[in-house]
């Protein structure tokens, strides 16, 4: 039995995972990608012979990342899915949590004292009218591939959303020789009034700066078209490029009715941010709501402990907060586990972590109020009734409407799912679940909040069925 398994080697992963490490325990990391870094530090292929990619703006990466590979406590498996947490089936003493892994060599159970869920975040998603056509991409697909495989998806590109994230792909995008047509952002340029709430933000943070600013001056100088306060309301296959239609829209993100199209080759969509917790959701963690932190968000104390016994929380599933604020979690939740285990940890050690805490909070804080999309308007993008919402089970606008219209007892998300199976499909209402309450939200008068959630149930991620029979003869992981 370990000491500690954690899901997911990003940023808060692995600085958990080294601190408990350092206090003289057991730990074994189980990830989804061929490396240790996460999404934020995609490396290339180990193949390729090169240990470390690009992380700018991050100066600690390189660093956090060669402790984390190179300690000998740490028992990373990499190409591997957490798909559930099993419950003690034996009752034997002490109790132990079990996570249901599917490997490479089939599927595997991990046995801990303590397991951390540090699972990242995905793109948020926004239904349209062609959104699910090929060359319609998230901005985080689209820097993924540019930074673990060097892989141009497209020659005209054109970025759309909210997200700051934008602009710094279109400057990895120029330096890679892509052609933007275009940046539309929902949203105006911060004006004063926002600048200047954003300045106790600034210090400590001034390599993040510099490089949206690095990325504007690229912006500039390619003399790319920046639209603002415009949104894409439709996409269409003609040929081989897509047909992009853009609309002006207010303050609040509703359409003023003023359109112009585009014809590229990618689409590439970053309007946020959505928590990665359905395995919390399965443990049985409880959620609250934060929509400038990405949605639905796992609840925890000041030490991370989750509401679930011996499960604690670091990173994106607390809240949308970026890179540094994952790491300084990371490592906070770390400290917290080692003594939960029994190891005396320094004062100080423990005054520095929570220093580091607070000054990647303030800076997150000011990012999440800022570029928190409005999700009402963005839902209503998908109104038009043949547009695909659950793109699983191709749920059509049209059966939700209905069911809504034909069904006034339906209130929450979960009992929609009964109706017309939208969120029953593979992904488990990940990329449907945000619309869905939205619609429901409206229909009912009611907010995306109280129109609730999907469960999440195992296998939380799709695996072999038989890692299942694996995991009832198997041994644990090894």
């Amino acid at each position: 039995m370990r000491d500690l398994a954690i899901v997911g080697a990003g940023p808060a992963g692995m600085a958990a995972a080294l601190a408990v490490a350092e206090a003289g325990f057991s730990v074994t990391v189980i990830d989804e990608q061929a490396r240790a870094g996460g999404q934020i530090f995609r490396r290339p292929p180990e193949a390729w012979g090169e240990r470390h990619g690009n992380y700018r703006p991050y100066p600690w990466a390189r660093e956090l990342i060669e402790h984390f590979e190179d300690h000998p406590a740490i028992e990373a498996h990499f190409r591997s899915t957490a798909f559930g947490v099993l419950h003690d089936r034996d009752g034997a003493e002490p109790a132990a949590l079990e996570l249901a892994v599917n490997t490479p060599n089939g599927g595997r159970r991990v046995a801990s004292r303590r397991l951390l869920l540090a699972t990242g975040a995905y793109d948020m998603p926004v239904a349209f009218p062609g959104w699910t056509l090929p060359g319609v991409m998230t901005a985080g697909a689209v820097q993924s591939l540019l930074k673990s495989q060097k892989l141009l998806v497209g020659k005209r590109v054109m970025l759309a959303g909210s997200h700051p994230i934008q602009l710094i792909l279109a400057g990895q995008l120029l330096d890679a020789g892509a052609e933007i047509v275009e940046i539309s952002l929902a949203r105006d340029l911060p004006g004063l009034f926002e600048m200047a709430k954003a300045l106790p933000a600034i210090p400590g943070h001034v390599s993040i700066f510099a490089e949206a600013l690095r990325a504007m001056a690229k912006i500039a100088r390619h003399r790319v078209p920046v639209s603002r306060r415009t949104v894409v309301s439709e996409a269409r296959a003609i040929d081989d490029r897509l047909e992009v239609r853009l609309s002006r829209v207010d303050a609040e993100w509703v359409r003023s009715g003023e359109d112009h199209v585009v014809e590229v080759d990618v689409l590439a969509l970053g309007y946020g941010f959505s928590p990665s917790t359905e395995l919390a959701r399965q443990a049985g963690c409880a959620l609250c709501w934060n929509s400038a932190g990405g949605g639905w968000t796992v609840s925890h104390d000041a030490e991370f402990r989750s509401s679930a016994p011996d499960i604690f929380v670091a990173g994106e599933p607390t809240g949308v907060a970026g890179a540094e604020r994952a790491w300084a979690e990371g490592h906070m939740a770390g400290l917290s586990i080692a003594a939960s285990l029994g190891a005396t940890v320094d004062p100080s050690t423990l005054t520095r972590a929570k220093r580091r805490l607070a000054s990647a909070a303030r800076f997150s804080t000011v990012m999440q109020t800022m570029f928190e999309p409005h999700r009402a308007a963005l839902a209503e993008l998908s109104c038009q009734e043949d547009t695909v919402i659950c793109r699983c089970e191709e749920v059509r606008n049209k059966r939700i409407e209905a069911a809504l219209a034909g069904n006034p007892f339906i209130q929450s998300a979960n009992a929609l799912k009964l109706e017309c199976r939208s969120g029953m499909g593979p992904c488990q209402g990940r990329y449907c679940e945000g619309t869905i309450a939205a619609r429901i939200a409206k229909a009912r008068g009611a907010s995306i909040e109280q129109s609730g959630r999907f469960n999440a149930h195992l296998p939380v991620k799709p695996v072999p069925l038989a890692a299942y029979r694996d995991i009832a003869n198997e041994p644990e992981i090894s």
